[in-house]
């Protein structure tokens, strides 16, 4: 699809301040499409009705395609104009009929919004804006309408034709074409259009909902990958189950069907009845696909279909709400996620990608509100702070509620705007009715960015039999945000005794919504040790008094597992920062209290595997960084590397023992297994970086003997940084047992790219020039640009050369696909963090892209902010 590439000065800006209802509603819509790769022609018939007592023209919104005929109530008219790229139709009554014919061509479409072609099919993307380059239509979440969809197209090219909501009929033409129909009686916004046209095969199977109504389920592949979707499937009913168990939520379309595409710029959608969704979320088996594969297909299919009612039955009134339904779901799908295996494991995965992305985009140049004031380009808004925060926010007002009041807070919810277009208010304001709480002051939530950070010290003073806990809270400052309000913080904490062990209290919520606060606890019999902010319960960074030893206390005998994970991993991040500034710490009390963290595992004392093998990691550099004024990412390397190494050697026999190849068993997709496999692979990890003779004969012979891509990549990561014969031999066998698989070589580059060795970068820039790479797709680009971005030894290696090849690869990205090159540029945009000689050259690849001529929209307003912020 043609585009006009030019960045105007000032790039418009959009305030949610400035919201108006629509001028004209278009209840309903019917579509007819001739499917052609190169001309498709779409004619759109729309029912359109004047909102108001007003004069104003039927603006729709278009975007690259070529207008063919414009009719008003079966008349052809020419009396309509093209202000930009908006089709603006004079209308003189309330009610009218109108209809255009356009033609596109999806083949040219690289920015994959709207209908594109993938693969030899067809396919659409809507969300956001993606619906005005398909038709005509004024393209915003609050006009909501019923739609009816005709496609025809050559059979034998594309013999399935695929569209929201029900079949209604189908049939053959007279010249090798054949047509269908589809008919989605439920209202929605055009961003929730879905079409799927090509040669595809289904594994079908049904789901009887709790009314006893069938429902057709089908997931769409190309035939050779028919055997990888049986999990998504089974994954797909388990959702559906647990909506109606949880939530009472009952599907309402005879059909459901997902296609898998590999050509797509987000995880997947949730179109109504028609998900599509990146192939990578779709298709696994065990020599394919890790166990986090597995993981995150089930959670993605879940979170897809939750969004029929969070998102789909009530939408977004304007996109500045986006997070009234991607939060709101996410955290559906965490609880989802949770209910089907750790709940203590998915807690501590969903608060590492919390501080991984969202707690530095809260404390960098691109910080924004769960609910933004303005934007330029509303694709750049789909961020961790959206998603991921957005969901915290859902979760503390749980939290405060309890679960019945929750339930019914979200009953009232789904009652009171079913079929309507709602924003974060009105949720919230249920929170509150049903829920009998006052969230005036919770819902700053909402307008302050930032991550609170919350001090805590404990006095006792002993034979008092009493302790006080002392909090204070401060939220930051973030461009275009200071002196902020103190926020409501929901707490859990506990009090245990170091002497016994034994708690000292039970587990109590204290809500902290002031500046300082005091918690008082009677009957401490013994020295406390606090329990703070157990499970997570309010998204903050907490800095307490506690010393090394109460922390290695709580690591051992603190009954909340993620409370006990924290306390481990705040051992470990303290003395890295230590060694991080003065150049060496004392790792001995990290050495102890892993070493009993791996003895209650190893003597299966029932403490889950996969729970010690997330205690044990050390904490990722870019989060020790985050710690730091300034970060050296080089300083920070070497002091991870230091400690993992002591621990490596003084722990030699235990892990050996967790990576025994007597451990391995056939595998099995279970709770268990994967505890084993994931232990396991971290205790690989830790006999390679010991530096022992053997390390790279014990990984390859995991690597060469595994029946299962879990054992398979993480051999090969372990043998990844380093520079033995075994690690050349397995990249090379790698690569060509899985030469034609995507998503397999797609772990192939991104293990490269985040390789520690000390030439990775020259070993990427060679990647980018290798046959197999390409930026057109986007997962292949974040599996070699996105993660060499986020490799900091790699990425900030001095002289700036990472940060040159990364300016390039955006450029070069950006005139294909806008969306996916913005996405990658934010580890440019914290260039403040960094010393001064490497803020200089990050600052000034900036200034070289917002400065390079035809830079879409999306870049210019990443790149410009991440400048100014």
């Amino acid at each position: 699809m043609a585009d006009a590439r030019s960045t105007p000065a000032l790039p418009a800006v959009t305030r949610r301040s400035d919201y108006a209802p629509p001028e004209w509603l278009v209840p309903q819509v019917a579509l007819d499409f001739a499917l052609d790769p190169s001309a498709t022609r779409v004619r759109a018939r729309l029912e359109v009705v004047r909102g108001g007592a007003h004069a104003a023209p039927l603006r729709l919104d278009g975007a690259g395609q070529e207008p063919l005929a414009v009719t008003v109530d079966g008349v052809a008219v020419d009396d309509w104009t093209l202000d930009g790229e908006q089709l603006v139709i004079p209308l003189t009554g309330d009610a009218h009929v109108v209809e255009t014919e356009v033609v596109i061509a999806p083949d040219r479409n690289t920015q994959l919004m709207g209908l594109y072609a993938s693969g030899g099919n067809l396919c659409t993307q809507c969300e956001a804006e993606g619906f005005r380059r398909i038709t005509y239509f004024p393209d915003r979440p609050d006009v909501l309408a019923t739609y009816r969809v005709r496609m025809s197209a050559d059979k034998a090219r594309f013999p399935v034709l695929l569209a929201n909501g029900d079949p209604v009929a189908s049939g053959d033409g007279d010249d090798g074409t054949h047509w269908a129909e589809w008919h989605d009686p439920w209202p929605k916004p055009s961003y929730l259009f879905a079409l799927v046209a090509g040669e595809l095969t289904v594994n079908r199977d049904t789901f009887v909902t709790r009314s006893g109504r069938t429902v057709q389920l089908g997931i769409w592949v190309r035939a050779a990958d028919a055997a990888k979707t049986d999990h998504a499937l089974a994954a797909l009913k388990l959702s559906m189950a647990w909506d109606e168990r949880v939530y009472g939520r009952e599907y309402d379309l005879d059909v459901f069907n997902i296609v898998a595409v590999d050509d797509f710029n987000f995880g997947a959608m949730e179109n109504k009845g028609l998900n599509i969704f990146n192939s990578r979320y779709i298709l696994a088996d065990p020599d394919t696909a890790t166990d986090y594969d597995y993981d995150a297909i089930a959670a993605v299919v879940a979170h897809e279909y939750f969004h029929n009612w969070s998102g789909n039955r009530i939408t977004c009134r304007d996109w500045f709400q986006l997070s009234l339904k991607e939060g709101f779901t996410v955290y559906r799908d965490q609880g989802f996620s949770a209910d089907q295996g750790s709940p203590a494991v998915r807690r501590i995965e969903d608060v590492r990608a919390l501080r991984a992305a969202q707690f530095p985009e809260d404390a960098g140049p691109l910080a924004h509100p769960v609910r933004p004031e303005s934007y330029i380009e509303i694709s750049n808004f789909y961020t961790a702070t959206i998603y991921n925060k957005g969901a915290e926010l859902i979760r503390m007002m749980a939290t405060m509620l309890g679960a019945q009041r929750f339930r019914a807070a979200t009953d009232l919810y789904f009652e009171r705007f079913d079929g309507t277009a709602a924003t974060c208010e009105d949720f919230v304001r249920c929170m509150e009715e049903a829920g009998d709480i006052d969230l005036s002051q919770f819902r700053l939530w909402y307008s302050q960015a930032g991550t609170p950070r919350v001090s805590a010290t404990l006095e006792h003073q002993p034979g008092s039999g009493r302790a006080t806990l002392n909090l204070a809270q401060k939220v930051p400052d973030t461009p275009g945000q200071s002196n902020k309000s103190p926020q409501v913080l929901p707490l859990k904490l506990r009090l245990f005794g170091a002497e016994t062990g034994q708690p000292l209290s039970d587990e109590q919520l204290f809500v902290l919504c002031e500046s300082y606060a005091s918690v008082t606890f009677e009957t401490v019999t013994e020295r406390p040790v606090v329990s703070l902010n157990r499970g997570f319960s309010a998204p903050v960074v907490v800095e307490s008094d506690r010393s090394a030893a109460d922390l290695a206390f709580l690591a051992r005998h603190d009954d909340d597992p993620f409370a006990r994970y924290e306390a481990m991993q705040q051992l470990m991040l303290d003395t890295l920062v230590a060694a991080t500034i003065e150049g060496e710490a004392d790792h001995d009390p990290v050495i102890r209290a892993v070493a009993d963290t791996l003895d209650d595992a190893l003597d299966d004392t029932g403490l889950d595997r996969a729970f010690v093998a997330e205690a044990v990691l050390l904490p990722a550099e870019s989060f020790i960084g985050d710690q730091l004024s300034s970060v050296d990412p080089e300083a920070i390397f070497q002091a991870r590397e230091a400690l993992r190494r002591d621990m490596a050697r003084a722990l030699d026999a235990r892990w050996r023992a967790a990576c025994d190849p007597a451990t391995i068993r056939p595998y099995a997709y279970t709770p268990g297994d994967k505890g084993v496999r994931r232990l396991r692979n971290v205790a690989l990890g830790y006999v390679a970086a010991s530096g022992a003779a053997d390390a790279a004969a014990l990984a390859y012979a995991q690597f060469e003997g595994a029946d299962n891509m879990t054992d398979r990549q993480g051999a090969l990561t372990a043998l990844a940084g380093g520079t033995s014969a075994e690690r050349d031999a397995a990249l090379d066998i790698f690569y060509h047992r899985y030469a034609g698989n995507a998503l397999v070589l797609d772990k192939w580059f991104q293990t490269q790219a985040l390789s520690s060795r000390a030439d990775t970068p020259r070993l990427v820039a060679e990647l980018a020039e290798h046959p197999d790479f390409t930026l057109a797709n986007p997962n292949r680009a974040r599996a070699l640009v996105g993660a060499f971005a986020v490799n900091q030894r790699a990425f900030h290696a001095a002289g700036g050369a990472g940060y040159v090849w990364l300016a390039d690869q955006l450029l070069a990205l950006d005139a294909l696909n806008p969306q996916t090159a913005a996405k990658l540029l934010p580890p440019l945009g914290r260039w403040r963090r960094f010393d001064p000689a490497r803020a200089a050259l990050m600052r000034a690849q900036l200034e070289r892209i917002v400065s390079a001529p035809g830079i879409s929209k999306d870049l210019f307003e990443q790149a410009s902010k991440s400048l100014e912020g």
